[in-house]
């Protein structure tokens, strides 16, 4: 019966986040060109036409309309199913790992906004501020009312909401201070603001040491993958690599400090 209901569950939650990412899809389009997430509906950029409810079924909809516009026949990207599949599967992980929690709604806004801004740095080579700032205010709200819950007073909620400011705080200034230094080294711009805010975002949800750990991850994955792609001199986004830290800090990152802290006391 137990894993009746997992299966169950896993299939509503999959299905909730393809719908979020169906959502995430918009913003990612509509934030960076000052449009409105609300309004109009849905609705091909090319003929401009409405997409009708069936048709903006999340991953079966592009199925469907085998990659094109019922109207215009248009191509529509694959990146749109794409993004919406990762977001469900990102949710299910989630719900795997944390269970029926509140960790496991903050994680779903958490991540869901780390894929948005990653997606937009991607294309814009931006961070908006309204994402960034929403989020950070979002993680400490959430530490809030977690701490709240889980000592079941408000000294829970007072800890929790240091730990978030701490991190936040340090995130903030530990970027502006890379970008600085990177800046006088290479006397050229080395890292945009909005990093240092999208860091400090992440350290309202993940406390100041999981967002280290999350900072130390994004620069091993930029180095292995942006070394491997990128030419000298050429641009590329650092939002994407802090948000791959931060989701493997978040589901990893107690497995792995405790991992170092063996080796380290071992050989020590």
């Amino acid at each position: 019966m137990d894993t009746l209901i997992i299966v169950q569950a896993s299939v509503i939650v999959f299905a909730l986040g393809a719908s979020v990412g169906s959502f995430i899809n918009v913003v990612v389009y509509r934030l960076p060109a000052r449009l409105s997430i609300l309004f109009p509906p849905s609705r091909c950029p090319h003929c401009l036409n409405q997409l009708k409810p069936y048709d903006n079924v999340p991953v079966l909809g592009w199925l469907w309309l085998r990659g094109r516009c019922r109207y215009c026949k248009s191509k529509i990207s694959i990146r749109y199913p794409v993004v919406e599949g990762v977001t469900g599967f990102v949710f299910l992980l989630v719900f795997w790992i944390f269970k029926f929690s509140l960790s496991t709604i903050g994680y779903w806004a958490f991540c869901s906004w780390l894929l948005a801004l990653s997606l937009i740095d991607l294309d814009t080579m931006t961070l908006p501020n309204p994402l960034t700032k929403s989020g950070l205010v979002m993680g400490i709200v959430f530490q809030m009312v977690y701490g709240f819950l889980l000592e079941a007073s408000w000294v829970g909620l007072v800890h929790h909401l240091k730990m978030a400011i701490v991190g936040a705080v340090l995130g903030l200034w530990l970027f502006d201070a890379i970008a600085i230094i990177g800046s006088i080294v290479f006397r050229k711009t080395a890292m945009g603001g909005g990093d240092a805010k999208l860091a400090a975002m992440m350290g309202a949800w993940l406390g100041w040491k999981y967002l280290l750990l999350a900072s130390f991850l994004a620069c091993v994955v930029g180095v292995v993958v942006g070394g491997g792609t990128m030419k000298w001199g050429q641009k590329i986004p650092f939002g994407p690599f802090l948000a791959v830290g931060a989701v493997i800090a978040l589901f990893g990152g107690e497995a792995i400090l405790s991992s170092y802290l063996r080796l380290f006391f071992s050989t020590s």
